[in-house]
């Protein structure tokens, strides 16, 4: 336990919560006390007060998101049975015959399928090639790959399910996170946001639109014929999707830096840096370069037998031009020349290879483009191996036995009788004794290789395991893919229309069963069905509709923009506990009344609801945000401190963009 966790432990209260977690606790007992004294029915202060307990578990993270959401859909099934000491009339808050449809619902289920075929796609191998392309692009650094990433998944979201958008892009960040550098936490809220934000782009973007229409209809029955609303066109609202999609990325842009987090729960090897370890251990202070070798330089024709120790520069991955890259058993040895154009993956202190660049005339990248996939830390590193008594490589060196050319291993330092040895040295001409540490840069698969030789000891053992690639399937992942949205498209249902696919992709054995389970983070399974309880609690009861009518009759003689600023937020509310779907269809027909009353434009109105739903960035309930945060590695506070201003943003553009459009 660390020096910060024990502080914590002694300065926390018997009860085991903290003091802003208990002065927290008091303020909501008094305001869910104040809701039950004025609300008009017991249903609704029950329903009031345990919405208001949900509010508080995840804000101040009393228990795991996913745990206080399993506790909420318990709480509401035992008021099946406690209802006669709750005063209740008959029954409980939910029917308990339905508390579990959550699992089963179109959302979760759309999810899973989500899930399985991202994994399906990834598997082929092509998100890696999606995200060496954006690597290209972008480069390396945070400013130009997130409006890569955001954008494109933002319009990809304009005409499928958010969530698929977002499922789909998550093994591309992975990617793209493993060459960078990048934490994933940097980049995949961001990713997340603009793929809610691109389901106001069209009228097919969100369910909210898509139901916008019909919802119109069915008010226009009610009302006089010079109060008639036309329906909306499919790309009506583009003008404000895209600016709120711009808007988006700006925000991040500008502001990332500030309210992005670096999460320590995420996977460490993205972010690692390879070389640290050996620094402190050997004191191997090296860098890795991409060194260019233009023409006319004094490089040109030499091997790298003559050159590396001389200049004391360790050469691990070569590209001629027009060639694929070398790196390997088999590839780079030391008899290759130099040539004009070849591009040089180079291991050395950082100062001995600038003495290298400039006494040859080369040119240095600052970052990894033409090995940022072999090279990247999910492909490659540093290692130790042990010479252990009985191996056949005593008394050969490494250039006796080829080393780099036979076994990929590329030795950049030695470590003997208490001494680390380096490029410079000459390493490779020693003959190896038992014990000797060699420290070599190789990729993962060939130490995978090596600890099956018994010529090695292998030291370092916790590194990626390689995945096993199918990029034979990949034309029966994309065509199941294919299916599922066709299907999609034809107005089947989203979940059944998506199971297809990922079922598809299953039976073609482009995934095993298994690994289809493993792709489903059942962290956010959990979240979405648990919660599904309470949203039906809020609508049925009454609840919803009380509150909406409460904060509407405080705004009721304001300015119509004020009146419509109020439906918008009372729109955000209500999508953060319960469905997109529950809150259009309760607060279109409101809104509409409103706008009547008020001499507003009724359709206005209806779309601001239906726009605002999407306004879901606060915390993780909504389906997008629930899927990135457990790889992202996620607490509620960073959606509270991220989305909090995105939630404001989101409202100011919206009615902007609105009243300027429309």
């Amino acid at each position: 336990m660390t020096a910060l966790a024990d502080e914590a432990q002694v300065h926390r209260p018997a009860t085991g919560l903290s003091t802003r977690q208990l002065v927290a606790a008091g303020i909501f007992v008094l305001l869910g006390i104040w809701l039950a004294s004025v609300a008009p029915s017991i249903q609704i202060a029950w329903v009031s007060g345990i919405l208001l307990l949900t509010i508080y578990l995840f804000a101040f993270e009393i228990v795991e998101v996913d745990v206080a959401a399993v506790s909420i859909m318990v709480l509401l099934g035992l008021t099946s049975v406690l209802y006669p000491w709750m005063g209740l009339e008959k029954g409980g808050l939910v029917d308990v015959e339905h508390l579990f449809d959550g699992f089963a619902s179109n959302a979760v289920m759309s999810i899973v399928a989500v899930m399985i075929i991202g994994a399906g796609l990834d598997k082929t191998g092509l998100m890696t090639k999606v995200a060496g392309f954006i690597l290209r692009i972008g480069g390396t650094t945070e400013g130009r790959i997130i409006p890569i990433i955001s954008a494109t998944v933002g319009v990809i979201s304009s005409f499928m399910q958010n969530v698929g958008a977002a499922a789909l892009f998550l093994p591309v960040v992975s990617r793209i996170s493993a060459r960078s550098g990048l934490p994933m936490s940097r980049l995949l809220m961001p990713m997340g946001f603009c793929a809610i934000l691109g389901g106001t782009m069209t009228m097919v973007g969100s369910s909210p639109l898509i139901l916008l229409n019909d919802l119109i209809l069915t008010s226009n029955k009610t009302l006089p014929p010079e109060q008639q609303m036309e329906t909306w066109g499919l790309f009506s609202v583009t003008p404000l999707g895209l600016v709120m999609i711009a808007a988006g990325i700006l925000y991040f842009i500008i502001a990332g830096r500030f309210v992005l987090p670096v999460s320590s729960k995420e996977s460490s090897t993205s972010g690692s840096d390879p070389m640290a370890y050996f620094h402190d251990v050997y004191g191997v202070d090296y860098a890795m370069r991409e060194i260019v070798v233009p023409e006319g330089s004094p490089l040109i024709g030499e091997t790298l037998y003559e050159t590396e120790t001389a200049n004391r520069i360790r050469v691990i991955a070569t590209k001629r031009a027009g060639e694929e890259t070398r790196m390997g058993p088999g590839t780079v040895a030391r008899d290759t020349k130099f040539e004009a154009g070849m591009v040089l993956g180079v291991v050395a202190d950082p100062r001995d290879l600038d003495a290298f660049v400039e006494k040859f005339k080369l040119k240095k990248r600052d970052n990894l483009r033409t090995f940022a996939e072999s090279l990247s830390a999910r492909k490659a590193g540093i290692a130790e191996i042990v010479i252990p008594p009985g191996s056949k490589l005593i008394g050969k060196s490494a250039i006796d036995i080829w080393m780099r050319k036979t076994y990929g291993l590329s030795m950049v330092g030695l470590h003997r009788g208490g001494k680390t040895l380096r490029e410079g040295d000459d390493i490779r001409n020693m003959p190896f004794e038992a014990g000797d540490t060699l420290i070599v840069h190789t990729p993962w698969n060939v130490l995978e290789r090596l600890e099956s030789d018994r010529n090695f000891v292998i030291v370092t053992t916790e590194y990626p395991r390689q995945e096993k690639l199918r990029p034979e399937k990949l034309w029966w992942a994309l065509g199941f893919f294919a299916v599922a949205l066709i299907l999609i498209f034809v107005d089947m249902r989203l979940s059944a229309a998506l199971l297809t696919g990922a079922v598809g992709m299953i039976l073609s054995r482009v995934l095993t069963i298994e690994e289809a389970y493993d792709a489903v983070s059942w962290k956010t399974v959990f979240l979405l069905a648990s919660l599904i309880p309470l949203g039906a609690a809020v609508e049925t009861t009454g609840t919803a509709k009380w509150i909406a009518d409460q904060v509407l009759s405080v705004v009721g003689d304001a300015p119509i923009w004020v009146i419509q600023l109020a439906i918008a937020a009372l729109a955000t509310f209500f999508t953060l506990v319960m469905s997109n779907v529950g809150a259009t269809v309760l607060l279109v027909p409101l809104a509409v009344n409103i706008a009547v009353g008020v001499g507003a434009s009724p359709a206005l109105f209806a779309l601001t609801v239906a726009i605002a739903t999407s306004n879901s960035f606060l915390i993780p309930t909504h389906q997008v945000n629930a899927l990135i945060m457990g790889p992202g590695g996620y607490r509620v506070p960073d959606f509270i401190r991220a989305g909090g201003i995105m939630t404001l943003l989101f409202l100011v553009v919206m009615m902007v963009m609105m009243n300027l459009i429309f």
